[in-house]
């Protein structure tokens, strides 16, 4: 099986995860440029998951399985609710790239308004107050009592962060793009003093999440790869970049929210400070972040689609991607002029 070495792999669960019976079935259930997420059941019928990197020449320090195995771990100490990290693969002679094994977690991926048909309209509302809730948790997080102190550097992050995405924008630019531009302007000179810092998730939304769709609550965050330390402001901007408000420019295609029956962002952001005390006067400047980072990451993307750096095309509309990041652009400038 393409990513999944059946005879090594199963015999190390067989050998480092409490539980498994071997012989496994094994079913690809997320893949793509991100990291490879393999459902695996045991004979007994005990199911457990399986991520590894994607397929290819991949950068190790963006998809370290270690790195990811080890914050799982940390988190599923608090309240957070996340899959339970079982076992941690780094000989690569088993599978040819690190792995590791978590716990199976039933719940619905809602990234698309599509899929929101599968959450009752009554419970929509408490799901997404659930949802902020358990950000507000994850940003209270004790990062030293956690052992995470040293997972990155605690300050400077949304500096470190404009720096580095106004460098990859001048690498992987296919056009100049003024909004782009005037946004990483202003995202330095309006630079605010980071209060505090958490464990900042880093893609924090409804598709990054498993949700109980009977109980309405989160069952599972998913995707670490990204976390990191720092602003917790930045989740909380980020959320509104993925929060359909019916302002123009219209929703993102992983959006669920615009299927009705959820709260605004507004009432995300009262929701939050209220539970954090946390002052979110000038979110609209975390918005902004996230939709221009976020138009950098798309811009890139795009240029490995133009130059053919992605392989086949077939079925992949390539204009959209470039659509898509005038869109962002122009809503991150919208978001800095709010503040002005």
């Amino acid at each position: 099986m393409q990513g999944i070495d059946i005879g090594p792999v199963s015999a190390w669960l067989s050998d480092h995860i409490d539980g498994a019976a071997a012989p496994f079935e094994f079913e690809l259930i997320a893949g793509g440029r991100s990291n490879l997420t393999f459902k695996v059941t045991g004979s007994d019928g005990t199911p457990f998951v399986l991520r590894r990197p994607p397929l290819g020449h991949v950068l190790a320090t963006a998809h370290d399985m270690g790195r990811e195995h080890r914050i799982i771990a940390a988190v599923g100490t608090t309240d957070v609710p996340v899959p339970r990290a079982l076992g941690l693969c780094t000989d690569e002679a088993v599978n040819g790239a690190p792995f590791y094994v978590m716990s199976y977690v039933d719940g619905v991926v809602l990234d698309s308004p599509e899929r929101a048909a599968q959450l009752p309209t009554a419970l929509r509302e408490q799901t997404a107050f659930h949802l902020i809730d358990v950000l507000a948790d994850l940003h209270a997080v004790d990062i030293d009592a956690v052992g995470l102190g040293d997972l990155a550097k605690r300050e400077g992050y949304v500096e470190r962060q404009v720096k580095r995405w106004s460098t990859q924008w001048e690498n992987s630019k296919t056009r100049e793009l003024p909004a782009i531009d005037e946004v990483a302007r202003l995202l330095r000179e309006r630079m605010p003093v980071q209060i505090g810092v958490s464990i900042a998730h880093g893609d924090y939304r409804f598709g990054n999440c498993l949700t109980d769709v009977t109980n309405g609550r989160i069952a599972a965050v998913l995707d670490w790869e990204l976390c990191t330390l720092g602003d917790p402001l930045a989740d909380v901007g980020y959320m509104g970049v993925s929060w359909y408000d019916g302002a123009p420019g219209g929703p993102r295609s992983n959006d669920p929210t615009p299927a009705g029956g959820f709260p605004t962002y507004a009432q995300l952001l009262e929701r939050y400070a209220a539970r954090t005390g946390r002052d979110l006067s000038d979110i609209d400047y975390y918005v902004a972040f996230s939709c221009w980072r976020l138009a950098v990451i798309s811009e890139g993307v795009y240029a490995r689609y133009l130059h053919g750096a992605m392989g086949a095309q077939d079925g992949v509309d390539i204009e959209s991607f470039k659509v898509g990041v005038d869109g962002l652009a122009e809503r991150a400038l919208a978001a800095m002029r709010r503040l002005t």
